[in-house]
């Protein structure tokens, strides 16, 4: 299965997306200043607090199609 992670860096947004059409997302995060590539996966960073920001998603490079928009 193919997953599509949709990063919009101006909205500081992600969502996680089955890629199988219209309406299947699977789960959104908003305040995300950035998503980081580590070993096999993509980590999707939340800010949580000022000067406080932790990973809440990883999801494997493998099986997942990063979009970045603007």
């Amino acid at each position: 299965m193919i997953q599509i992670l949709v990063f919009n860096s101006t909205k500081k947004t992600v969502v996680l997306s089955s890629g199988f059409g219209t309406g299947d997302e699977l789960i959104k995060f908003d305040n995300v200043p950035t998503v980081r590539v580590e070993g096999g996966y993509y980590e999707v960073m939340q800010r949580q607090e000022v000067g406080v920001t932790v990973p809440v998603l990883r999801v494997p490079i493998m099986n997942t199609n990063m979009l970045i928009q603007k």
